[in-house]
Order: C-alpha cells, then sequence, then structure tokens
C-alpha cells in the first residue's frame, strides 16, 4: 500500500516543494518589513531627506505613515459592526 500511495504522491512534490518554498519567501519578507530596526532608519533618512529639501512635507508625512503603519498590524473589523448597526433604525 505504501509503494501505491507513493507513486500518486511523487509527482505532486516538485509542486509540494515549490509551495513550501513560496511560505518561506513570504514569511522572511513578513518578518523583514516588521523589523523595527528597519522601520526607523526608514524614518531617520525620511527625515534627513526633509531636512535637506529633497523632498516635501507631503511626502515626508506619506512615507513616515507608511513606515508606521508596517509595525501596526492591520485592524481586524469589529464582530457586529456593519450595515446592520445604527442603520434603519
Amino acid at each position: 500500500m505504501d509503494v501505491l500511495t507513493l507513486l500518486f504522491r511523487l509527482p505532486l512534490l516538485p509542486l509540494k516543494g515549490v509551495i513550501q518554498i513560496g511560505e518561506l519567501v513570504r514569511d522572511e519578507v513578513d518578518q523583514q518589513m516588521r523589523d523595527p530596526a528597519l522601520v526607523r532608519r526608514q524614518l531617520e533618512e525620511t527625515s534627513e531627506a526633509r531636512a535637506s529639501g529633497e523632498i516635501s512635507a507631503e511626502d515626508a508625512a506619506k512615507a513616515e505613515a507608511e513606515a508606521v503603519a508596517r509595525l501596526v498590524p492591520p485592524a481586524r473589523p469589529a464582530l457586529g459592526s456593519g450595515a446592520r448597526n445604527g442603520e434603519g433604525s
């Protein structure tokens, strides 16, 4: 029975390997994107660029907001919120 199972699973092994590599890459990218040291470095570079006049105040604020947003996990909608609460009453 093990030989038959192996014969059926063998063609899918390369696909499973590619999926596992993709998951590893995704996890590493997530970890690096949320690295506080990297975010701090980006904030410092933005501050220096703003001080030297390389970027405008709007661009600096946008870059700072994007950097800080990477540290904060996305908010999940509260349970029970939506069109049913507070509308139509």
